[in-house]
This record gives structure tokens, sequence and C-alpha cells, in this order.
């Protein structure tokens, strides 16, 4: 399809080095490489690249089979996205990626510069903060969650998974485009940029004094930051000394604990702000 936004070119060889982004993207390691802060990261199919675009990202290249093309050229004309679009058989596509590659295509797209948390969490009511996750669908998770229950930021602090690793994005659904985010610096130094922003922190953490959701809630602060951490072991001492309340969703049936993205779905939806 002519286009004068994307350059279309048919690629019948794997080992091109035009397609050196979508090589094994089954592994975690070289994926590091590949998608460094400031780098690249990986949007996976038709409805992720187009929540990426929309949210001003810009891409290198797309790769994509044959009949998906018309749609790819569409969304990168829709969003004024010049980028070469690389068309390989389902064949190429499975041997260069090193899985069965279905979504339609794939992007690789440039990284935004992470904006300053003072700016992501102006005027925020509820904010969501992720500490140390380290599993990729989670993070996702996590974020699909706070699209969906009206939060209105994430922050991750330096350690936890990157959101804009191909699974991450993926699970999200591109909710990792429409929700603003950025990354903490360490505890305690983040209490205090949080503090200044007027956020109450509250950790969710199991903890014999700790107030029950429903209770929290009921009298909730009007400025909210709710800290999550990794399963297992939960949230960090100094994590935990930065939280001005602590808050247990309370359990039944000999379970004593969610899974962290489910957690922080029951506990957006009970913090959702009245109107």
């Amino acid at each position: 399809m002519p286009s004068s936004l994307a350059s279309v070119v048919r690629i019948a060889d794997p080992h091109d080095a035009r397609l050196a982004d979508y090589r094994d993207l089954t592994d975690v390691a070289l994926r590091r490489v590949l998608e460094p802060d400031g780098g690249l990261y990986i949007a996976e199919s038709a409805k992720v690249i187009s929540r990426a675009l929309a949210a001003g990202h810009r891409p290198r290249s797309v790769l994509v089979q044959e009949k998906w093309l018309d749609d790819v050229v569409g969304l990168l004309e829709q969003h004024e996205a010049p980028a070469p679009v690389y068309v390989v058989t389902d064949a190429v596509a499975e041997t260069l990626t090193g899985y069965a590659v279905h979504r339609g295509a794939l992007a690789a797209m440039h990284r935004p510069v992470l904006p300053g948390v003072a700016e992501v969490v102006a005027g925020a009511r509820t904010v969501l903060i992720l500490e140390d996750i380290v599993d990729h669908s989670n993070v996702g998770a996590a974020f699909r969650g706070a699209a969906g229950l009206g939060a209105d930021a994430v922050l991750v602090t330096p350690r936890c998974a990157d959101p804009l690793y191909r699974r991450s994005v993926r699970v999200s659904m591109g909710t990792v485009f429409q929700v603003p985010w950025t990354r903490l610096p360490e505890w305690p130094e983040a209490r205090g940029v949080l503090h200044a922003s007027g956020l109450h922190l509250a950790a969710l953490a199991l903890d014999d004094g700790a107030v029950p959701l429903d209770e929290f809630a009921a009298a909730r602060p009007d400025r909210v930051g709710l800290l999550l951490g990794a399963e297992g072991d939960g949230l960090s001492r100094r994590a935990l000394e930065a939280a001005d309340t602590i808050v247990t969703i309370p359990m039944a049936g000999g379970v004593d604990s969610l899974n962290v993205a489910a957690a922080s779905a029951v506990a957006l939806w009970a913090l959702r702000p009245a109107g």
C-alpha cells in the first residue's frame, strides 16, 4: 500500500539486519539489552500499538504479517507516525521472535522520557505505588486495574519490573500508555516527595494493627497513595516505615492474602472517590 508515512518492505530472511529489534523476544536477558531505559520497547498487537501511538509514542519500525498490513499502515497514517513497515510470513515471524506471532503486529517503539513524580501525581486523588514487583504480568495486570478502576497515576520503585516490557504491555492491554506513571527514588527520599505532593500513604500489608480496608475507605483521606509489594516478601520495612496507615483486606477460608494484582484491584475499587 503506498503511503507517505509508512515505507512497506517485504522481507523473507529472518536474519535480515533490519529485523534485529524483534529477534529472540522470548529471551529476557536479551530484551533487557534491547529495551533499556531511554532505548526501545516492544508493543504487540494493533490495539496496543494504537494506544501507544495515541499516547504520543513513536515507532522505530513495525513488523507485520500480510493480512494485517492495511490496518497497521492505517494506524500510522492516522497518528502521523512515519516508520518502515516490515512485512513477513508467519513462519519468518516465528523463526525471528521465537514464538508464534498471532496478534497481527509488533512495533519497536522509542521510549519516552519519564516525567518527574510531582508532575505525575499533581492533582491525583488515588495513586497506585508498586514496590519491587518483579513479575511483569503482575505489573501489567496492576496497570489494567488502575486504568479500569479510576487510579489517577501509578508509581513504581527503582527495582520494580519494567511497565514497558513486552509482557507487561500485553497483559495491561496497552493501559500502561493511558495511566500516567513514572519511577520513584529510593526510600526514604520517596516518602518526602510523596508527602510534599500531599499524598497520604496507605500500605496494604498483613499486620496485627492494620486497619481493615472497608474502615479505611469509609473515611479515606482526600488524596491516597496505595502501596503494594511483591508476593511472598510483601512491602519492605522501609516502605512500611514510610506509610501513614497500614491497611489490610480481611480474608476468609484460611487464605491470608491475594495475588498483588487482585489485591490492588480490590483496594482501588474500595477507595474509589465518591462521585
